[in-house]
């Protein structure tokens, strides 16, 4: 392994120098960030960490508990937060804050608040820095995984201070002036009920306190060093005879205060505050650069790993090592504190489509580790998470932990307790959880009728449907994997054919269905919500991973299904949005976007532009990811065209800029589209690399005239991830006009179910 990495850094130090610039300098960490309610440009903050880390920082300028953290179009920032949060829309969990001051003490938020600029402000992954002007004042952080190391370049004063905000809902401070220390914990959190939920923190200073006061709720505390309050604070003041800097070093863990301590000295001690910066540099520079593109554009350059880096935050680390080098957890889903690892921060709905596969592809190590965490959660939980927050948190449909599961094993990954995790995919497919979101819902009208009815006071119903049939194809192909006797994985083979059962012949979509067998009526296409998630009819009919062939079948036959994708970006951007009663912000993406019904902005139909392939028109495919890589992603803050989404929306940039896209999870390939740059390599974590090279590449060349993998012609319209894994050399020789022949035959199509 050392060599491995030595081998990394070797091949990095060669890229930093032949691009005069570095992967980890490429990114924009406001990407994203120009975002409100009504309108997501990526709903992202600045994620100032390690990748994945169990903490993140960021600068706050909305309010302390707001989902909205940072905004771009912001002007004043109110503190410097320790966040886990994956969205606004799940917020936080564990979030305290730091803040400097001069002059006159000032704790409430708005109070402190202080006037900045992005003229004077410097975000990368691996440390951020603002001049915050009321105070003249420039911060600047750096990360660790469980720590981060504060610099405050205050001016000369007899009144620095530094306000430590353990937020609301019950928190507890604790100020030892001998030790130049802070001691804390929040137990705020947003979604869930936990038990023993504490984020304990400690802040380390570098310098004597010359004045020490606690605070609660609104109001100073005289005299009082500890505190325990439903809002607690403290206040440490310096007096600086000269322009200087004021240090703190703080770390904090989910186990105990003493857990703090060691995580603080083990990843901080000893090292200063550009040693811990160099050091994140070089750990984000040699992750990022287990890909390498050239030949691009600066912007695209920017844009490419931007996303790459929005790819490797979640879920984040839940566990810890103790003094005794044993991996610990504290158990959201038990209250316990427990040995092995655990993951939190992520919902797999948005991130079974992508982001693991794409970690299966290139990080799969740290996958390895999740799904070790995620039998752990089964063990303490009884299910699987479809949503971790860091908990099980009731949003969102489907039983995506299946395909999670089930793509990793099958992609090779090894060293975890599958078994385990077998018996935990089984149970979630056949079981109503505890809340909506974990389990199956509907689960006895789905197995006993084939579908989830839409009368029946189940929500989405339709939606459900087409992905527990998706998740029991997944169940079926890792029972098949490990060797699973057909009496036991049939069952989920036959419920993998129940997308059929909503799709409505009349329409050529999909519908929801009646008990009765009848489909709903009146049917609306364009009706967001209702029976569907976050999208209609003409998002979720295709959402049929995997069987695309069968779907094509419904629909007619290849002709007429390539027909019905056209209409997608043909017909105008409708909408009905009675189910909700306003316009929600995915509505008004998809309308702005100017690409028809095309709302790539949400999850559900960012695979669609990959079916083209199934239908013998590939050139289809590799002329519309080009549209969306060009005209919906940009490094900059309104740079994204919705959710982010915990890497997702992303990881789908990532995929197709490199030339494919993993369709259906849970099989060995990734279907074909066409390549952004003129070359890429991925170091893979095995030694080996994936080599993609296309000279002639341009904008107007963006058609794939002809595709050699190693040395030799392919026609086909996929990639297999195991021959990828044994290293490969794919040449595309591009051009301007579209080769309508390439990939038009059946034998060269995708896998589908039914071809099986």
């Amino acid at each position: 392994m050392k060599s491995l990495f030595s081998t990394f850094f070797i091949v990095l130090n060669i890229f930093a120098l032949g691009q005069g610039i570095s992967p980890a300098d490429y990114v924009n960490p406001l990407m994203g960030t120009q975002s409100k309610p009504s309108l997501s440009n990526g709903n992202t903050y600045p994620a100032i960490g390690l990748p994945w880390g169990m903490n993140l920082w960021t600068p706050q300028t909305g309010k302390m508990g707001d989902g909205w953290a940072y905004t771009y179009d912001a002007d004043k920032i109110k503190g410097f937060k320790q966040t886990h949060q994956p969205s606004p829309w799940m917020n936080d969990y564990g979030a305290f804050a730091i803040m400097p001051g001069v002059g006159k003490l000032k704790f409430k938020e708005e109070e402190r608040a202080s006037w900045f600029s992005h003229k004077a402000e410097n975000a990368k992954p691996y440390s951020y820095s603002v001049y915050l002007a009321d105070i003249n004042v420039t911060t600047e952080l750096t990360p660790t995984e469980r720590a981060a190391f504060f610099k405050f370049d205050f001016p000369k004063t007899d009144s620095a201070y530094v306000v430590i905000d353990a937020l609301n809902k019950g928190s507890y401070i604790k100020i030892l002036p001998k030790e130049r220390k802070i001691l804390g914990y929040t137990t705020k959190y947003s979604r869930g009920k936990y038990n023993n939920f504490k984020n304990y923190f400690v802040i380390q200073f570098d310098k004597d306190f010359d004045l020490t006061t606690t605070w609660k709720d609104s109001v100073f505390v005289k005299n009082q060093l500890e505190i325990t309050s439903d809002h607690a604070g403290a206040i440490v003041g310096f007096k600086l005879k000269n322009k200087e800097s004021v240090y703190a070093r703080t770390a904090s863990s989910f186990i105990s205060f003493e857990q703090a301590e060691l995580n603080l000295k083990r990843e901080i001690a000893g090292r200063n505050f550009e040693q811990v910066k160099a050091d994140a540099k070089n750990i984000w520079n040699k992750t990022l650069g287990r890909i390498e593109v050239k030949g691009g554009t600066d912007q695209q350059m920017r844009t490419f790993y931007s996303s790459l880096y929005r790819t490797l935050f979640f879920p984040q680390k839940l566990y810890e090592i103790d003094a005794e080098n044993k991996v610990k957890h504290w158990s959201p889903y038990n209250g316990k504190i427990l040995d092995g690892k655990m993951f939190a921060g992520t919902g797999f709905w948005d991130t079974f489509r992508a982001l693991y596969p794409f970690l299966n592809l290139v990080y799969p190590s740290i996958n390895v580790e999740m799904q070790e965490g995620l039998a752990n959660t089964f063990k303490e939980g009884g299910f699987l998470p479809e949503w971790s927050s860091p908990g099980y948190s009731d949003i969102m449909i489907g039983n995506n932990s299946a395909s999670v599961v089930a793509d990793a094993y099958i992609k090779g990954l090894r060293g975890y307790d599958v078994e385990t995790l077998w018996r935990a995919v089984k149970h979630g497919a056949n079981n109503e959880g505890p809340i909506d979101a974990v389990g199956r819902r509907g689960v006895d009208y789905y197995n006993t009728l084939g579908y989830v009815p839409y009368d029946v006071k189940i929500n989405e119903n339709a939606a459900r449907t087409l992905e527990y049939a998706y998740d029991d194809f997944a169940i079926y192909q890792l029972g098949k994997a490990l060797g699973k006797p057909a009496s036991e994985i049939d069952i989920y083979k036959k419920r993998a054919d129940n997308y059929k059962n909503v799709f409505d012949p009349e329409t050529g979509l999909m519908r929801g269905k009646n008990k009765d067998g009848k489909f709903q009526s009146p049917f609306n296409p364009f009706k967001w919500g209702d029976a569907f998630t976050e999208g209609n009819s003409w998002h979720y009919t295709w959402s049929v991973f995997q069987d695309i062939d069968g779907l094509s079948k419904l629909m007619g036959g290849k002709k007429k299904f390539e027909a019905k994708l056209d209409e997608v970006f043909s017909l105008p951007p409708v909408f009905d949005d009675s189910y909700y009663g306003s316009v929600i912000h995915e509505i008004r993406e998809m309308q702005i976007m100017n690409m028809g019904q095309y709302a790539h902005g949400n999850q559900p139909i960012q695979h669609m532009i990959y079916l083209y392939n199934y239908a013998g028109a590939p050139y289809k495919t590799q002329y519309w990811t080009r549209q969306v890589l060009d005209k919906l992603y940009f490094a900059t803050p309104d740079g994204y065209c919705g959710d982010e989404d915990n890497g997702q929306t992303s990881a789908w940039y990532v995929f197709s800029a490199l030339g494919f896209y993993p369709v259906t999870p849970a099989t060995d390939q990734y279907v074909l589209g066409a390549p952004l740059f003129k070359e890429a390599v991925i170091h893979l974590e095995n030694g080996k690399k994936i080599e993609i090279k296309a000279p002639a590449n341009n904008a107007e060349n963006l058609y794939v005239k002809s595709l050699n993998v190693n040395l030799r012609s392919y026609s086909k319209n996929w990639l297999s991830h195991k021959e990828l894994m044994n290293g490969a050399v794919l040449e595309f020789q591009m051009d301007s006009k579209p080769n309508k022949e390439r990939g038009s035959q059946e034998k060269d199509f995708p896998y589908s179910m039914s071809k099986e």
